[in-house]
Order: structure tokens, then sequence, then C-alpha cells
């Protein structure tokens, strides 16, 4: 009886081991890198909206796509994103003019829900799911005039959940380290492998970090577009 039982939990994890390796065979991996196109909304404690524009960044990193049925699949990754804003207001501090960008640095990981039906040679993607990202610094800029003289300058942004834990000097708080939102997708993948796509971001969180321990008033959330480029292995 136990050499059976021995031989049944052997027969259990080989069928285990082969189901699992069937199904990895399946899974495409890809790498995929673009353009982001971000920005914020923003508003102040008084709820007015911050003008904010579009800054240019870009992202890279790996996907794989574990088919669940015919023609859909789900499809996790890791990618390193860059986001931000540019604004010509105050927001950077002071009362001239100011021309100023931030830059923040995430890694992210996706979770897109695909179909991908057959068109032509190759396959359309239709894609949507959550995003969950995590702050790991940046950069800022601001360039601030003001009469007949203009002062520029830079440093670093970091990720705090309350502003009280700021460092200062030339660091930024960009807002709380944690963020997550939806994506959306459309994009075409040849039958080569190659694939061009669309991306669209909405974060959902607002990422304002607390104030010496109370909830803020001022609200800021992630937003942007993107091209993308993948290859599938």
């Amino acid at each position: 009886m136990k050499k059976k039982n021995q031989l049944l939990k052997a027969f259990m994890v080989a069928a285990a081991v082969s189901i699992s390796g069937a199904a990895m065979s399946q899974v495409e991996i890809g790498i995929r890198a673009g353009a982001n196109f971000s920005n914020a909304t923003i508003k102040d404690a008084n709820d007015n909206k911050v003008d904010t524009k579009l800054n240019p960044g870009w992202h890279a990193g790996v996907t794989f796509d574990i088919p669940v049925a015919d023609e859909f699949y789900v499809q996790p990754g890791a990618l390193f994103s860059t986001k931000g804003f540019k604004t010509d207001n105050s927001y950077f501090g002071g009362n001239a003019n100011i021309n100023g960008k931030a830059s923040a640095s995430y890694i992210e990981v996706p979770v897109n829900f695909l179909y991908k039906p057959e068109l032509g040679s190759g396959k359309l993607l239709l894609g949507a799911g959550p995003y969950v990202a995590y702050g790991v610094g940046g950069k800022w800029d601001a360039k601030a005039s003001g009469g007949n003289a203009s002062i520029s300058s830079d440093g670093s942004l970091e990720f705090k959940g309350d502003s009280k834990d700021a460092s200062g000097g030339d660091k930024l708080v960009y807002g709380k380290p944690f963020d997550a939102g939806a994506n959306l997708l459309f994009g075409y993948e040849f039958a080569n492998k190659l694939s061009f796509q669309l991306n669209g971001q909405l974060g959902l969180l607002n990422i304002e970090p607390k104030n010496d321990g109370k909830k803020p008033d001022a609200k800021m959330k992630n937003t942007g577009f993107g091209i993308s480029v993948g290859y599938k292995f």
C-alpha cells in the first residue's frame, strides 16, 4: 500500500509538471518599449485646477501573453516608465513666472486582458486592465523669470507619504510612492511577431501626500498616453 501511495504521488507530481510545462510552453514572452506623453491632473486645496501640460518620456520592459481562451489572453508585465508634467505657473514655488517640469520614474506592473483576433496575416490587439506602480525617483527643473533677470534651478524628485518627511534642499516631493489606475491599448501584431500599439492610462488614486499626518485637501492623479513597439519571442 505504501509503495502504491508513493507511485500515485509520483504520478501526480509528474502530471502536474507536465501540465504546467505545457501551459508555460504556450506563454509568449515579449519586450516592449516606446514613448510616453504624460500629464497630471492637479487641484489645489481650494479645488482650483493647476494648468499643466504634456511631458514626454519613455517606457520599456517585458510582457507575458498567457492564453486563457481562443483569441483571449491575460498579459501581465513589468515596465520602467517615466511620467510627470510641465507647468508655467508657480507650482514649483515662488511668486515669479515659472516654467517647470517634473519627470517621475516608476516601476509599473500592468495586467491587461487582451483580445487578439486574426486580421490579415497578423492579429489585432485590443486590451484593457489595471496597473499598479511604485515611484522610485526622478528629476525636476524650473526657470523663473521676472523683469530682466531669469534664474534656473533643478534637482531630484522623491516620493513620500507625508510632506513632513520631505528631505528639503533640491529635492521635491512628487507624491505618494504607490499609484494604481487603468490601461487601454489598441494595436496590431504582425506575423513576424513585431507589434505596434497605442496606450492610454488613467491614474485612479490621489497621490498627493498627507500634510503632517492630515488628509490632503489638494488632489493629484497621473494621466497619459503613449506609443509602443513590441516583439514576441
